[in-house]
């Protein structure tokens, strides 16, 4: 018996040791951590480029189509998922329409437009789902050419106009958009001073652009 439990004492001894030893050499190793998700706070200011096309909502021909091109200013408030702001862009235009009847060439051009807006919008992280509407703005010029004489005259017309669009982070302070806008814009009388006034009605205008803004401070958040 005593032969048995000194045996038994010996072993134990033995398997200690390589038992502690084994334990120490075991590296630990951490858990893993999740990475840091980012999360895009929309309130702040922001600077863009914008450009589309324009076409006139009107029955017959010749209608006004043509591009623009310019800039845009904005600022955003964010509470929760909902987005408030206010932007205003303004842009250079080509959009023309002539007709001609016994000799006489009538022409009417847009060579500016604008648009000061508000925006309220719904965001889902980094994209923002929003509508959009306010007071709208161009600068447009009718043109008489007869016998190889051209008159010319331009008028400021104002209006309102309503869309929607959706914007879109693609980098931490840069987001592309698109917007659908329609612009009515109030009639105004042309060649009053020379006595034979032209009077135009409403003019009313689709238009589909899309803009790329750079936003100032830090929209994105790491959020564990």
């Amino acid at each position: 018996m005593k032969k048995v439990l000194l045996a038994s004492a010996c072993l134990f001894a033995l398997a200690a040791p390589a038992s502690a030893a084994d334990l120490a050499a075991r590296p630990y190793t951490k858990a893993p951590i999740a990475p840091a998700a980012a999360v895009y706070n929309w309130t702040g200011f922001y600077l863009g480029i914008v450009g589309g096309g324009a076409w006139e909502n009107a029955s017959g021909d010749p209608k006004m189509k043509g591009g623009f091109v310019g800039g845009t200013a904005g600022y955003n408030w964010q509470a929760g998922n909902v987005v408030f702001g206010i932007e205003a862009d303004g842009s250079w235009a080509d959009v023309s329409a002539s007709a001609t009847a016994l000799g006489i060439t009538v022409s009417s051009k847009t060579d500016a437009l604008g648009t000061v807006r508000g925006r309220i919008g719904w965001a889902v992280n980094n994209v923002l789902f929003y509508g959009t509407g306010g007071y709208a703005w161009i600068d447009n010029k009718v043109s008489v050419s007869a016998l190889g004489v051209t008159v010319s005259d331009s008028k400021f017309h104002s209006g309102w106009t309503v869309g929607a669009g959706v914007e879109a982070f693609f980098a931490p302070q840069w987001s592309v958009k698109g917007e659908y806008l329609y612009r009515s814009l109030g009639g105004e009388t042309y060649f009053s001073g020379l006595g034979a006034p032209v009077t135009t009605g409403t003019l009313n205008f689709h238009t589909v652009q899309v803009g790329v803004n750079y936003h100032f401070g830090a929209p994105v958040v790491a959020k564990y």
